[in-house]
């Protein structure tokens, strides 16, 4: 089984930005831990600031894997052009969000992404990703 794990705009400076609200660990740790606790699969990894390569990630690998976890960033709320790539792609996409959403600014609380995605998940911190993952494992 193959899992992809995208991260958006600003996740590549995890545990050096803004840690009251995304925590002190950066990624890569984390993603150790993924792998590790998951050796039945395949977890690849996938970071951009920018919101094209992001779709072209989505469209080279939304036929060929299992699932996608996928946290857009600020892209979450603004992208139309990502929710289309989700809708036409046929791997499940499980929308993540580190912190939860609906405690923080009012423009956050709406995802323009959400009703392309097979579910969300938000506010659990890094954890938010493991828990997306073993809903993709639930359904396959």
């Amino acid at each position: 089984m193959n899992i992809q794990i995208i991260n958006g705009p600003n996740l590549n400076l995890l545990g050096v930005r803004e840690k009251s609200i995304y925590g002190s660990s950066d990624f890569e740790s984390y993603l150790s831990e993924l792998q590790s606790h998951f050796t039945n699969i395949t977890i690849n990894y996938y970071q951009s600031n920018v919101e094209g390569e992001i779709i072209n990630k989505l469209h080279e690998i939304g036929f060929t894997f299992d699932g996608i976890v996928l946290n857009a960033g600020a892209y979450t709320h603004t992208s139309i052009a990502i929710a289309d790539a989700i809708a036409a792609i046929n791997t499940p996409v499980i929308e993540v969000h580190i912190s939860n959403v609906y405690k923080r600014e009012e423009f956050r609380h709406h995802s323009m992404l959400a009703t392309s995605c097979k579910g969300v998940i938000a506010g659990f911190g890094m954890h938010s990703y493991r828990l997306g993952i073993e809903s993709l494992l639930l359904n396959y």
